[in-house]
């Protein structure tokens, strides 16, 4: 079979776009804005404490090792291929059980814009068509697929700016909400606890871009450059879009899936042509939640892919288009997950809100593991492979890489306990449950691969099975 030509379609603005796509998630808002003030101080010491260490060690690790498959690729070269087919595994499930809440989420704020009768289940047969939308979105090539994010990633900064602008006259004209002072942000260790994983699962996402670095036209030169430009725009917007919030809303009144579409009116309603803005924001809004879906499952897929082709996850997982060289295989199955969890779901619940924090909470444990893998990883290859070119280096030495990794590894792991224990209600037990099932299911993908691979070495091409 020919060689599939990979055209180099990402450039430095691509990639500063396709990270606030990932990252900047406007559904974040609403779910720290509900902590109360004391989020503003959360968004400033863990943005100091663990986005600006993740986003250093994202800029080395992707600008020394710019291979395909991303941070499946790093765990891989420091602890071996079954750890990095556990992380890979991880990765990619997680997007497909975090896709079907991100959808719910989309069908809440439609709901409050077009249809205010539509039930749960309408809200699910909105979020299958939606990640069937997704599935075939990740099956383009990216000089077209990047434009999903790109797109959003830019309606968000509209989305961002219109809220804290509108904070401004809201706050001038009526005053403030909550009380934002000095006494008021200091951080409050009793309810908001529950809270504090959704401000470290929005700062997630720097190492996504590198899953497509075969693509990117200089991956030494460009990572750490966008990771630098978007980090900014990502920590001012998230914090500022809190605040903004916090300005209009009385914390305990803020609803989690439909608080932003309650913000928008409250800023924007009363104006001349309102009622058009609040729907042009509400509409980019279901956009942005679109491609936040198409850009983590674009990362997910293709990690999951490379981990296949290694025969590290079953082949199914690497089936690619020939013709496009994308990730068929891990997509599609990635939409069957997604459509079942849904379906799932929709049984066990009996609101949006409900279904949407379910599935961020169990989704959250899952998504957070690979991450603690990817920080070990990068503290031994400091060790292991000195001698490499890091066109970006974090800074402080060995010494420097320690202490941030440790930083990081002890926010993550907190992160993840919380996920799982709610302060004053105990452990969360289908939460617990369900993460410890997703994992068991994976050891059985992977031991599953290595039996395919003894098979494949027993054929007499020796060739492995190849993509359609």
């Amino acid at each position: 079979m020919t060689d599939v030509v990979v055209k180099k379609n990402l450039g430095k603005r691509d990639m500063i776009l396709f990270t606030v796509s990932a990252i900047l998630l406007v559904d974040t808002l609403a779910a720290t804005a509900a902590i109360g003030t004391s989020s503003i101080f959360w968004w400033l010491f863990l943005g100091l404490f663990f986005f600006v260490p993740f986003a250093l060690v994202s800029a080395e690790l992707g600008c020394a090792y710019p291979e395909k498959g991303g941070i499946y690729a790093w765990v891989r070269d420091a602890f071996g291929g079954r750890w990095g087919s556990r992380i890979s595994w991880s990765y990619w499930v997680n997007v497909a059980i975090w896709m079907p809440a991100i959808f719910i989420l989309f069908a809440g704020v439609a709901k409050q814009l077009f249809w205010p009768q539509m039930g749960v289940a309408g809200q699910i047969g909105l979020g299958i068509v939606l990640t069937w939308v997704a599935v075939a979105a990740n099956v383009v090539t990216l000089n077209v697929g990047k434009w999903v994010p790109n797109i959003g990633a830019i309606l968000k900064i509209i989305i961002f700016g219109a809220i804290i602008v509108g904070a401004i006259f809201h706050a001038a004209d009526n005053g403030l909400a909550n009380p934002i002072t000095f006494d008021s942000i200091k951080p409050n260790l009793g309810d908001s606890l529950q809270y504090i994983p959704a401000i470290i699962y929005g700062m997630l996402g720097f190492e996504l871009i590198s899953a497509s670095s075969e693509e990117m036209r200089n991956p030494q030169r460009d990572v750490p450059r966008s990771i630098l430009v978007s980090g900014v725009i990502i920590l001012a917007l998230y914090t500022l879009g809190t605040t903004a919030i916090l300005a209009a809303i009385p914390a305990q009144d803020i609803d989690l899936v439909e608080g932003l579409v309650d913000t928008l009116e409250m800023f924007f309603a009363q104006l001349p042509y309102g009622g058009l803005l609040v729907m042009a924001l509400g509409l980019a809004a279901l956009y942005t939640f679109f491609s936040n879906g198409v850009t983590w499952a674009i990362g997910g897929n293709r990690a999951a892919a490379e981990a296949a082709e290694e025969g590290e996850l079953p082949q199914v997982f690497a089936i690619k288009s020939r013709s496009r060289n994308t990730p068929v295989g891990a997509a599609v199955l990635m939409g069957i997950l997604s459509t079942f969890i849904l379906v799932l779901y929709g049984f066990l619940v009996n609101s949006n809100e409900d279904l949407f924090w379910s599935l961020f909470a169990f989704s959250g444990v899952i998504f957070l593991l690979p991450y603690v893998g990817m920080f070990l990883a990068f503290l031994k290859m400091r060790r292991t492979d000195a001698s490499r070119s890091r066109p970006f280096r974090v800074p402080g030495g060995n010494l420097g890489a320690l202490v941030l990794t440790s930083l990081c590894v002890l926010v993550l792991v907190g992160s993840i306990f919380l996920f799982v224990y709610t302060p004053g209600e105990g452990i969360q037990w289908p939460v617990l449950v369900g993460s410890i099932i997703t994992l068991l299911l994976g050891e059985m993908a992977i031991l599953w691969a290595e039996k395919q691979g003894r098979g494949k070495i027993t054929e007499a091409s020796g060739m492995p099975v190849t993509a359609t």
